[in-house]
């Protein structure tokens, strides 16, 4: 079952991916397309649709990428930056 979770106010505005922002640059979470299960682990960690979220690094490879959130420094796996949407 997947939970798409999305803030009405982003989604007039332009959304793209996580992954797309650079490290410094920050964005409004938009919506996570993702299980239940996942998505609901994510939201108690503060990614929810309508909070700021900035990228912080990501390791040597580029993968997990390293995101601060709610006050916490959050790893996400590329592909799960991939499912998860933000707005400028």
């Amino acid at each position: 079952v997947q939970m798409q979770v999305s803030f009405k106010k982003a989604e007039t505005a332009r959304t793209a991916p996580l992954v797309e922002l650079a490290p410094g640059e920050s964005g409004i979470i938009a919506s996570l397309d993702l299980p239940d299960e996942l998505a609901q682990r994510l939201m108690e960690l503060g990614f929810l649709p309508g909070h700021a979220v900035e990228r912080s690094a990501s390791a040597p490879g580029g993968d997990p990428v390293i995101f601060s959130v709610d006050g916490s420094q959050v790893a996400l796996r590329g592909d799960l930056c991939s499912r998860i949407r933000f707005t400028r």
